[in-house]
């Protein structure tokens, strides 16, 4: 299947070599199992690069057609995209959320088109690759730490980490410190793990039962697929709440 994306040719042209280098040295898989590798995360980069190019385009379409008169299809399914995660970030965030609903709004678009893409047959979701999970993860956990080290100021910000009494601050800073470093992994393996066993069920009733049966399967893979883009919009959105609230 990767060979059927002419951008997947392109991209195992380019980072291909390297990719497979990485994996024997810094992994230790053998040269075989590295080129395996190496061509799973060029499928999965290239299909969130047309997903990516996709919602751009979307978005063009919709601010090159605005109209208050007559709002197009694109525009009114826009407009209750913000409202959905703007109603969402009101109510988790509080004051002040609007700053932050566009990385939220890329975040949910983003993980859920890339989950969808599994509803294809025989097209794996970029996101049963670990490696796709993480790159969001990775990213979400610099945004709410900037953003409370913004909004809170260094020193401030860092008392979040050492708890209401000064005196317990040994103990309780390193405890806080692994537990917003396990939010990677939490982000990552929760994404990761569900999308991997819905796909595999999905596959497997494919296999058995060709034709009728698996349609059920595929709407349950929607299902999971929205679920797991709003649970990871919800955590991020109560990250940075978490993270700009001002202790009084």
């Amino acid at each position: 299947m990767h060979g059927s994306f002419f951008l997947t040719h392109i991209l195992d042209q380019l980072f291909g070599g390297i990719e497979a280098s990485a994996f024997q040295s810094i992994v230790g898989l053998s040269a075989s199992e590295a080129a395996e590798k190496a061509a799973g995360v060029n499928s999965a980069l290239a299909l969130e690069l047309l997903v990516v190019g996709g919602t751009i385009a979307f978005f063009l379409l919709v601010r090159l057609t605005l109209s208050v008169e007559k709002p197009n299809p694109a525009q009114q399914v826009a407009e209750m995209i913000g409202e959905f995660t703007g109603g969402l970030g009101e109510q988790i965030i509080g004051h002040g959320y609007e700053k932050y609903q566009s990385f939220l709004t890329c975040i949910f678009l983003f993980v859920l088109l890339n989950n969808l893409i599994g509803l294809i047959p025989g097209v794996p979701p970029p996101t049963v690759s670990p490696w796709v999970p993480l790159g969001l993860a990775v990213p979400t956990f610099i945004y709410y730490n900037y953003q409370g080290f913004r909004a809170q100021g260094f020193i401030g910000y860092l008392k979040h980490f050492c708890g209401p009494l000064w005196w317990m601050a040994w103990l309780l800073l390193p405890i806080e410190l692994v537990s917003h470093f396990a939010r990677i992994m939490s982000l990552t393996i929760r994404l990761y793990a569900n999308m991997y066993a819905s796909d595999m069920v999905t596959l497997g009733f494919f296999s058995l039962v060709p034709i009728g049966v698996p349609a059920i399967f595929l709407g349950l893979h929607a299902f999971v697929s929205i679920i797991q883009a709003f649970v990871f919009m919800l955590l991020t959105m109560i990250y940075i709440s978490l993270a700009t609230t001002h202790e009084h």
